[in-house]
């Protein structure tokens, strides 16, 4: 042990109690997932610019952002549904 309520593994010093590891794994989690859909919209940028006039890169192009974006707002919006629902209809101790 680390001290206090931590564990040393090869990821680092995580938490060891249940509370403070999930939080610690959403905030990584949703971290990953704004670092993967920005690379995704660059991506797609790219893509409508070198399409050079390509309709079908362009809507490739298009339709990688639109995605990206979609997955973006369900990654943020999926936290505060369980925050919602794990705060305040059920009540659970520790999860605000």
């Amino acid at each position: 042990m680390a001290g206090g309520n931590n564990i040393w593994t090869a990821a680092g010093c995580l938490p060891a109690t249940p509370e403070k590891f999930a939080e610690k794994f959403l905030g990584i989690a949703v971290g990953l997932a704004g670092g993967i859909a920005f690379l995704m919209i660059l991506f797609g940028g790219f893509q409508m610019m070198t399409s050079a006039g390509n309709p079908e890169q362009l809507n490739a192009g298009k339709e990688l952002i639109g995605s990206s974006i979609a997955g973006l707002l369900l990654v943020v919006f999926s936290v505060f549904i369980l925050q919602f629902i794990g705060v305040n209809i059920l009540g659970i101790p520790g999860f605000g």
